[in-house]
């Protein structure tokens, strides 16, 4: 892990020499490739320090975070085009890569949720900075406060678990003998906020609507997968406090169910793709909720899934609005008809959240509905609603840009450029190789029953 770390410290390095932009993206893939090959996919954590260490689960989220770096910088042709303060830009992109592989490596509890509210810096900085809307500042607030509030009883349920066990590292607290129940909400608050669950979402909408490419492809890719990540380590050490878990199953239920819904009415591209996430992080949750051990893997698989499929459809809505200056639905239709090139990758996409297969998202969504039925399977009828709509808003999503009338406005646009196409290729080549894959999360399997 340490070598990784200083290849990143590196990259920081070569982002302060003017006009290397281009080379700080080839390096952040080349760190990428070179994790890729060289990790071992070991089932126990392989200690490399006082507080650092890597398993299976921290492995593909790692990778992910090198990956979505990298499209970051390649969607941000404008900022260098224009000179929008690169530098600076490149330096915020890459500690934010450095706090995630913190995050992802930490073995201690208390690490974690350091490097875990760190995090927050330089996306803060992102939506500020480089966001298009007036109101970027109010989102960041909203980014901010939400996530904060919600993280201090997590700071409190960590020293109280480091005052009753001696210390935080995770092969300590492995199923922690207590039934407090306090300490079930302290621990898994945060990420439900982070993830988002229903009730606290409405700082997603908002922090994408306002933030740049750069900021709604971090967003989606990683941020959110950090409040999953966080709800699969914890969850397996709060075990014998489950008695509540039939509740936060209901709400990301009903509430997965009404976003779909909320979808349907959005006019807003980026707005839509938003409140999608909520409805797919959702099942992520009850996924996890079940402490089943094909929930968890499925879970696993869709958070990876997840952030590539709802980056690229963020990276392929920005491309439209750079042409055209707006994102309302009303407004940009019949974009089948002048820009087919880019309609074949709308389909591409939308057709990969609607989990079709061959994709990443289709292995965990089955996976996770075996597991959610297998574990309730009262509420059968409404995981089928949240599956039709699920379907229906994305097919809202295509059907209304792809076609209707054309404005005459939309005629004046510049011809595809193969940056732009090399960044969907980023997103959608991975989504659909990696279930060839699909033996790798058996492993996670194994660390969760040794």
């Amino acid at each position: 892990m340490l070598k990784y770390i200083l290849i990143v410290k590196l990259i920081v390095g070569v982002s302060f020499i003017k006009k290397n932009f281009w080379l700080v993206q080839n390096l952040i893939f080349i760190g990428a490739f070179i994790y890729l090959i060289s990790s071992g996919q070991g089932y126990y954590y392989n200690y490399l320090g006082v507080f650092l260490g890597g398993d299976v689960l921290s492995y593909g989220l790692i990778l992910l975070s090198f990956w979505i770096c990298g499209a970051i910088i390649i969607s941000s042709q404008k900022i260098y085009k224009y000179q929008l303060q690169s530098n600076w830009f490149l330096l915020i992109v890459l500690f934010l890569l450095l706090m995630l592989i913190f995050t992802f490596s930490s073995i201690n509890l208390f690490i974690f949720y350091l490097f875990f509210e760190r995090s927050l810096i330089p996306t803060f900085f992102l939506i500020l900075g480089w966001g298009y809307q007036p109101e970027r500042l109010q989102a960041g607030y909203y980014l901010i406060f939400y996530t904060l509030f919600a993280s201090l009883p997590l700071l409190l349920g960590v020293i109280y678990c480091n005052y009753l066990f001696g210390g935080v590292n995770y092969s300590m607290l492995n199923n922690l003998n207590t039934s407090i129940n306090l300490l079930y909400y302290c621990l898994i608050l945060a990420f439900l906020v982070k993830i988002p669950i229903f009730f606290v979402h409405l700082w997603l909408p908002k922090a994408h609507v306002e933030a740049p490419v750069s900021g709604s492809i971090i967003l989606a890719g990683i941020l959110l997968k950090l409040g999953g990540y966080g709800l699969l380590r914890v969850y397996v050490l709060i075990q014998l406090i489950i008695r509540f878990n039939l509740i936060f199953y209901n709400i990301s239920l009903v509430g997965g169910v009404l976003i779909s819904l909320v979808c349907l009415l959005q006019v807003d591209i980026k707005s839509l793709i938003a409140y999608s996430s909520v409805a797919h992080m959702g099942v992520v949750i009850r996924g996890i909720i079940t402490l089943s051990l094909w929930g968890h893997i499925g879970a696993y698989v869709l958070i990876i899934g997840h952030g590539l499929c709802s980056s690229g459809l963020f990276c392929v809505a920005n491309i439209i609005y750079e042409r055209l200056g707006r994102r309302s639905l009303f407004v940009n239709k019949g974009l089948l008809r002048f820009m087919p090139r880019i309609s074949l990758w709308w389909f591409l996409l939308c057709s990969r959240n609607i989990a079709a297969p061959p994709s990443l998202n289709l292995l965990g969504e089955v996976i996770l509905l075996n597991s959610i039925i297998s574990w309730c399977g009262l509420r059968m009828g409404a995981l089928a609603f949240l599956s039709f709509f699920s379907a229906a808003y994305s097919l809202y999503l295509f059907s209304y840009t792809q076609h209707g009338q054309v404005y005459s406005i939309n005629l004046c646009f510049r011809i595809n450029r193969c940056r732009e196409f090399l960044l969907l290729a980023v997103h959608w080549i991975p989504l659909n190789l990696l279930i060839l894959k699909g033996d790798f999360c058996v492993y996670f399997v194994c660390l969760n029953s040794l």
